[in-house]
C-alpha cells in the first residue's frame, strides 16, 4: 500500500492541486486543505513546529498528511475517511461521499500508471 499514491489522491480531491488554495471559510489551507487544529494534532503526535501557513508549502502539506495518516491508521478507506472527518472520521456516515471521490481519483492514477 503506497501511501504517497492515496495522497496524491486526496489532493486532487481537496484542491485540484492548488497548493494555494484557501478553503472552508478561509479556515483549510493548501492542496490538502488542511485546518489548523490538524497541524495542532501533527504538532503534538509528532514533536514537530509546523504551522498552519506551512500548508501551502506541497511538501510540508504532504508530511503533515503522512504524520496524521501513519498515526491514526486503517485501510485507504478508513484513512481517507479520517483525513476528511477527523480521528473518528471513519466511521461518520457524512465521510461516505467523500471516500467516493477519493476512489474515483484512485482509479484515474492507477489508470494513468498502466
Amino acid at each position: 500500500m503506497n501511501l504517497n499514491i492515496l495522497i496524491l489522491a486526496l489532493i486532487m480531491v481537496e484542491s485540484n492541486g492548488n497548493d494555494q488554495a484557501i478553503g472552508d471559510n478561509g479556515k483549510a489551507y493548501g492542496c490538502l486543505q488542511i485546518h489548523a487544529i490538524m497541524v495542532q494534532d501533527v504538532n503534538r503526535i509528532a514533536k514537530t513546529n509546523y504551522k498552519h501557513t506551512d500548508a501551502f508549502t506541497r511538501r510540508h502539506a504532504v508530511a503533515i498528511c503522512r504524520i496524521y495518516l501513519n498515526h491514526y491508521g486503517g485501510n485507504w478507506e478508513e484513512m481517507a475517511r479520517k483525513w476528511n472527518g477527523g480521528p473518528k472520521g471513519h466511521k461518520k456516515e457524512a465521510t461516505t461521499k467523500y471516500w467516493h471521490k477519493v476512489q474515483r481519483n484512485l482509479t484515474i492514477i492507477q489508470e494513468r500508471k498502466n
